[in-house]
Protein backbone atom coordinates (compact mmCIF):
# COMPACT_ATOMS: atom_id res chain seq x y z
CA UNK A 1 0.00 0.00 0.00
CA UNK A 2 1.56 3.13 -1.23
CA UNK A 3 1.42 6.58 0.15
CA UNK A 4 0.57 10.01 -1.65
CA UNK A 5 0.82 13.30 0.86
CA UNK A 6 -0.57 15.89 -1.29
CA UNK A 7 0.38 19.53 -0.22
CA UNK A 8 -2.45 21.40 -2.28
CA UNK A 9 -5.49 21.01 -3.30
CA UNK A 10 -4.12 21.07 -6.87
CA UNK A 11 -1.88 18.65 -5.96
CA UNK A 12 -4.01 16.06 -4.57
CA UNK A 13 -6.86 16.31 -7.89
CA UNK A 14 -3.26 15.46 -9.92
CA UNK A 15 -2.50 12.43 -7.82
CA UNK A 16 -6.20 11.63 -7.96
CA UNK A 17 -5.91 12.33 -11.82
CA UNK A 18 -2.99 9.76 -11.91
CA UNK A 19 -4.39 7.23 -9.39
CA UNK A 20 -8.31 6.86 -9.35
CA UNK A 21 -8.07 4.03 -7.22
CA UNK A 22 -6.75 6.10 -4.01
CA UNK A 23 -8.76 6.04 -0.72
CA UNK A 24 -8.45 9.98 0.18
CA UNK A 25 -7.77 10.27 4.21
CA UNK A 26 -8.50 12.96 6.59
CA UNK A 27 -9.56 12.10 9.83
CA UNK A 28 -9.42 8.69 9.02
CA UNK A 29 -12.11 7.28 11.64
CA UNK A 30 -13.83 5.15 8.86
CA UNK A 31 -10.99 3.99 6.59
CA UNK A 32 -8.78 2.92 9.49
CA UNK A 33 -11.11 0.84 10.75
CA UNK A 34 -11.45 -1.19 8.04
CA UNK A 35 -7.81 -1.28 7.11
CA UNK A 36 -7.06 -2.19 10.95
CA UNK A 37 -9.56 -4.94 10.69
CA UNK A 38 -8.11 -6.07 6.87
CA UNK A 39 -11.63 -5.40 5.08
CA UNK A 40 -10.07 -3.20 3.02
CA UNK A 41 -6.66 -2.81 1.38
CA UNK A 42 -6.27 -0.13 -1.12
CA UNK A 43 -3.32 -0.14 -3.40
CA UNK A 44 -2.72 3.72 -2.52
CA UNK A 45 -3.69 6.01 0.33
CA UNK A 46 -4.52 9.33 0.13
CA UNK A 47 -3.42 12.01 3.05
CA UNK A 48 -5.39 15.10 3.07
CA UNK A 49 -4.37 16.64 6.24
CA UNK A 50 -1.88 19.22 4.56
CA UNK A 51 -4.55 20.43 2.59
CA UNK A 52 -5.90 23.41 4.72
CA UNK A 53 -8.81 24.30 2.50
CA UNK A 54 -10.71 21.12 3.19
CA UNK A 55 -10.41 22.58 7.06
CA UNK A 56 -12.10 25.87 6.45
CA UNK A 57 -16.30 27.28 6.39
CA UNK A 58 -17.60 30.36 5.13
CA UNK A 59 -20.69 31.58 6.24
CA UNK A 60 -23.13 33.24 3.50
CA UNK A 61 -26.15 35.27 2.98
CA UNK A 62 -27.95 32.18 2.84
CA UNK A 63 -25.86 29.21 2.84
CA UNK A 64 -22.55 27.66 4.97
CA UNK A 65 -19.84 26.47 2.93
CA UNK A 66 -18.37 23.74 4.70
CA UNK A 67 -15.10 22.20 3.88
CA UNK A 68 -14.52 18.38 3.58
CA UNK A 69 -12.33 18.14 6.53
CA UNK A 70 -14.14 20.36 9.27
CA UNK A 71 -13.91 18.80 12.49
CA UNK A 72 -17.33 17.60 14.34
CA UNK A 73 -16.51 19.48 16.98
CA UNK A 74 -16.16 22.35 15.54
CA UNK A 75 -19.53 22.60 13.66
CA UNK A 76 -20.81 21.94 17.66
CA UNK A 77 -18.82 25.06 18.43
CA UNK A 78 -18.86 27.65 15.83
CA UNK A 79 -21.96 26.35 13.66
CA UNK A 80 -24.73 25.53 15.74
CA UNK A 81 -27.04 28.92 14.61
CA UNK A 82 -26.85 28.21 11.12
CA UNK A 83 -26.60 23.90 11.38
CA UNK A 84 -28.86 23.25 14.15
CA UNK A 85 -29.55 19.90 12.81
CA UNK A 86 -26.08 19.14 11.35
CA UNK A 87 -24.65 20.13 15.30
CA UNK A 88 -26.97 17.91 16.57
CA UNK A 89 -26.12 15.30 14.43
CA UNK A 90 -22.28 16.03 15.09
CA UNK A 91 -22.87 15.44 19.46
CA UNK A 92 -24.10 11.83 18.83
CA UNK A 93 -21.17 11.38 16.29
CA UNK A 94 -18.32 8.27 18.93
CA UNK A 95 -16.33 10.38 21.24
CA UNK A 96 -14.80 13.50 21.78
CA UNK A 97 -11.19 12.14 20.09
CA UNK A 98 -13.22 11.16 17.04
CA UNK A 99 -15.46 14.45 16.91
CA UNK A 100 -11.91 16.33 16.93
CA UNK A 101 -10.60 14.16 13.38
CA UNK A 102 -14.21 13.13 11.49
CA UNK A 103 -15.62 15.40 9.48
CA UNK A 104 -18.81 15.57 7.03
CA UNK A 105 -16.40 14.75 3.95
CA UNK A 106 -15.60 11.52 5.40
CA UNK A 107 -18.86 10.57 6.12
CA UNK A 108 -19.85 10.88 2.68
CA UNK A 109 -17.12 9.45 1.33
CA UNK A 110 -17.89 6.49 2.72
CA UNK A 111 -21.82 7.10 2.06
CA UNK A 112 -22.41 4.25 4.55
CA UNK A 113 -26.32 4.44 5.55
CA UNK A 114 -25.36 4.21 9.07
CA UNK A 115 -22.91 7.95 8.81
CA UNK A 116 -24.29 10.03 11.34
CA UNK A 117 -24.42 13.53 9.35
CA UNK A 118 -26.60 11.58 6.41
CA UNK A 119 -30.32 12.42 7.59
CA UNK A 120 -29.54 16.16 8.64
CA UNK A 121 -27.94 17.23 5.32
CA UNK A 122 -30.71 15.51 3.54
CA UNK A 123 -32.91 17.37 6.01
CA UNK A 124 -31.77 20.65 5.09
CA UNK A 125 -31.30 19.86 1.39
CA UNK A 126 -27.77 20.15 0.95
CA UNK A 127 -24.98 19.79 -2.25
CA UNK A 128 -21.60 18.31 -2.36
CA UNK A 129 -19.22 19.87 -3.98
CA UNK A 130 -17.06 17.62 -5.72
CA UNK A 131 -13.97 18.82 -8.21
CA UNK A 132 -11.53 17.20 -10.49
CA UNK A 133 -9.07 18.43 -12.65
CA UNK A 134 -11.93 18.48 -15.07
CA UNK A 135 -13.53 21.17 -13.24
CA UNK A 136 -16.17 21.35 -10.35
CA UNK A 137 -20.05 20.43 -9.70
CA UNK A 138 -22.39 20.46 -6.84
CA UNK A 139 -24.19 17.23 -6.19
CA UNK A 140 -27.78 17.51 -4.94
CA UNK A 141 -27.64 15.52 -1.71
CA UNK A 142 -30.91 13.41 -3.09
CA UNK A 143 -28.60 12.35 -5.79
CA UNK A 144 -25.16 11.41 -4.29
CA UNK A 145 -25.85 7.79 -2.70
CA UNK A 146 -26.23 5.64 -5.07
CA UNK A 147 -25.94 2.06 -3.28
CA UNK A 148 -25.21 0.60 -0.17
CA UNK A 149 -21.42 2.48 0.32
CA UNK A 150 -21.56 4.15 -2.91
CA UNK A 151 -21.75 7.24 -3.69
CA UNK A 152 -22.04 9.77 -7.09
CA UNK A 153 -18.81 10.70 -7.35
CA UNK A 154 -16.75 9.60 -10.34
CA UNK A 155 -13.46 7.92 -9.85
CA UNK A 156 -11.17 11.16 -10.52
CA UNK A 157 -12.88 13.34 -8.05
CA UNK A 158 -12.36 14.51 -4.75
CA UNK A 159 -15.10 16.14 -2.28
CA UNK A 160 -14.09 19.79 -1.83
CA UNK A 161 -16.37 20.40 0.60
CA UNK A 162 -20.70 20.52 1.39
CA UNK A 163 -23.21 23.85 0.52
CA UNK A 164 -25.74 24.03 3.20
CA UNK A 165 -28.35 26.22 3.49
CA UNK A 166 -28.85 28.10 6.68
CA UNK A 167 -31.31 27.35 9.05
CA UNK A 168 -34.59 29.33 8.35
CA UNK A 169 -36.55 27.03 11.07
CA UNK A 170 -36.52 24.54 13.76
CA UNK A 171 -34.66 21.17 12.85
CA UNK A 172 -33.91 18.10 15.15
CA UNK A 173 -31.92 14.86 14.83
CA UNK A 174 -32.37 12.10 16.77
CA UNK A 175 -30.47 8.52 16.81
CA UNK A 176 -31.19 4.96 18.44
CA UNK A 177 -27.53 3.56 19.23
CA UNK A 178 -27.43 0.20 21.46
CA UNK A 179 -25.40 2.50 24.34
CA UNK A 180 -24.86 6.06 25.00
CA UNK A 181 -21.45 6.57 22.99
CA UNK A 182 -19.26 4.80 20.65
CA UNK A 183 -21.85 3.64 18.58
CA UNK A 184 -23.11 3.07 15.59
CA UNK A 185 -26.43 3.89 14.34
CA UNK A 186 -29.21 1.15 14.52
CA UNK A 187 -31.35 4.03 13.05
CA UNK A 188 -31.39 7.43 12.99
CA UNK A 189 -33.82 10.73 11.59
CA UNK A 190 -33.11 14.15 10.87
CA UNK A 191 -36.49 16.47 10.08
CA UNK A 192 -36.10 20.67 9.29
CA UNK A 193 -38.62 23.07 8.56
CA UNK A 194 -38.55 25.56 5.62
CA UNK A 195 -41.14 28.43 6.90
CA UNK A 196 -39.95 30.03 3.53
CA UNK A 197 -41.34 27.50 1.28
CA UNK A 198 -43.77 26.45 3.78
CA UNK A 199 -42.09 22.54 3.50
CA UNK A 200 -40.91 19.87 5.67
CA UNK A 201 -37.98 17.84 4.99
CA UNK A 202 -36.78 14.35 6.91
CA UNK A 203 -33.72 12.15 6.44
CA UNK A 204 -33.70 8.80 7.57
CA UNK A 205 -30.33 6.47 8.36
CA UNK A 206 -29.30 3.19 8.73
CA UNK A 207 -32.75 2.33 8.10
CA UNK A 208 -32.47 1.17 4.29
CA UNK A 209 -29.48 0.53 1.89
CA UNK A 210 -28.87 4.11 1.73
CA UNK A 211 -29.54 7.15 3.53
CA UNK A 212 -33.37 8.27 2.38
CA UNK A 213 -36.17 10.87 3.03
CA UNK A 214 -39.24 9.83 3.68
CA UNK A 215 -40.82 11.82 0.61
CA UNK A 216 -44.61 10.30 0.87
CA UNK A 217 -44.27 11.56 4.28
CA UNK A 218 -43.24 14.99 3.56
CA UNK A 219 -45.73 15.10 1.12
CA UNK A 220 -48.36 14.26 3.33
CA UNK A 221 -47.37 16.47 5.90
CA UNK A 222 -46.65 19.59 3.90
CA UNK A 223 -50.40 19.66 2.34
CA UNK A 224 -51.82 18.25 5.85
CA UNK A 225 -50.13 22.07 7.46
CA UNK A 226 -51.14 23.83 4.12
CA UNK A 227 -54.64 23.12 4.39
CA UNK A 228 -55.03 23.51 8.07
CA UNK A 229 -53.26 27.24 8.00
CA UNK A 230 -50.59 25.98 10.83
CA UNK A 231 -48.02 27.74 9.14
CA UNK A 232 -49.64 31.07 9.71
CA UNK A 233 -52.26 30.50 12.82
CA UNK A 234 -49.14 28.23 14.46
CA UNK A 235 -51.21 25.87 15.74
CA UNK A 236 -50.57 22.51 17.88
CA UNK A 237 -50.07 19.99 15.21
CA UNK A 238 -53.18 17.03 15.57
CA UNK A 239 -52.14 13.86 17.00
CA UNK A 240 -53.67 12.18 14.04
CA UNK A 241 -51.58 13.87 11.36
CA UNK A 242 -48.49 13.32 13.59
CA UNK A 243 -49.76 9.68 13.90
CA UNK A 244 -50.01 9.75 10.12
CA UNK A 245 -46.89 11.40 9.29
CA UNK A 246 -44.55 8.66 11.83
CA UNK A 247 -46.56 5.74 9.82
CA UNK A 248 -45.26 6.98 6.69
CA UNK A 249 -42.03 7.50 7.62
CA UNK A 250 -42.05 4.29 9.24
CA UNK A 251 -42.93 3.29 5.39
CA UNK A 252 -39.92 5.18 3.74
CA UNK A 253 -37.74 2.17 5.64
CA UNK A 254 -36.30 -1.15 3.73
CA UNK A 255 -34.06 -2.21 6.98
CA UNK A 256 -32.52 -5.37 7.38
CA UNK A 257 -31.80 -7.44 10.51
CA UNK A 258 -28.65 -7.53 11.69
CA UNK A 259 -26.83 -7.72 15.31
CA UNK A 260 -27.90 -4.37 16.12
CA UNK A 261 -31.40 -4.56 15.85
CA UNK A 262 -34.48 -6.02 13.65
CA UNK A 263 -35.93 -5.03 10.44
CA UNK A 264 -39.10 -4.09 12.63
CA UNK A 265 -37.55 -2.59 15.46
CA UNK A 266 -35.90 0.14 13.13
CA UNK A 267 -39.62 0.63 11.58
CA UNK A 268 -40.95 0.93 15.08
CA UNK A 269 -38.18 3.74 15.77
CA UNK A 270 -37.85 5.65 12.98
CA UNK A 271 -41.79 6.18 13.64
CA UNK A 272 -41.47 7.12 16.94
CA UNK A 273 -38.28 9.36 15.94
CA UNK A 274 -40.41 10.84 13.36
CA UNK A 275 -43.29 11.64 15.92
CA UNK A 276 -41.04 13.22 18.73
CA UNK A 277 -39.33 15.48 16.33
CA UNK A 278 -42.04 16.67 14.54
CA UNK A 279 -43.30 17.60 17.76
CA UNK A 280 -40.33 19.37 18.92
CA UNK A 281 -39.66 21.21 16.04
CA UNK A 282 -43.23 22.71 15.61
CA UNK A 283 -43.07 23.76 18.91
CA UNK A 284 -40.11 25.46 18.04
CA UNK A 285 -41.67 27.37 15.46
CA UNK A 286 -44.66 28.32 17.58
CA UNK A 287 -42.92 29.28 20.42
CA UNK A 288 -40.72 31.39 17.71
CA UNK A 289 -43.84 32.92 16.43
CA UNK A 290 -45.42 33.76 19.60
CA UNK A 291 -41.90 35.90 20.30
CA UNK A 292 -42.39 37.06 17.35
CA UNK A 293 -45.86 38.59 17.64
CA UNK A 294 -45.58 40.04 21.36
CA UNK A 295 -42.53 41.62 20.00
CA UNK A 296 -44.67 43.49 17.49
Amino acid sequence: MDFLRPASWEEALAAKAEHPAAVPIAGGTDVMVEINFDHRRPEYLMDLNRVGDLYEWEVGEDSVRLGASVPYARIMEHLRAELPGLALASHTVASPQIRNRGGVGGNLGTASPAGDAHPALLAAGAEVEAESVRGSRRIPIDAFYTGVKRNALAPDELIRAVHVKKAEGPQQYSKVGTRNAMVIAVCAFGLALHPGTRTVRTGIGSAAPTPVRARAAEEFLNAALEEGGFWDNGKIITPSVAKRFADLCAGACNPIDDVRGTAGYRRHAVGVMARRTLTWTWESYRGARHLTEGAA
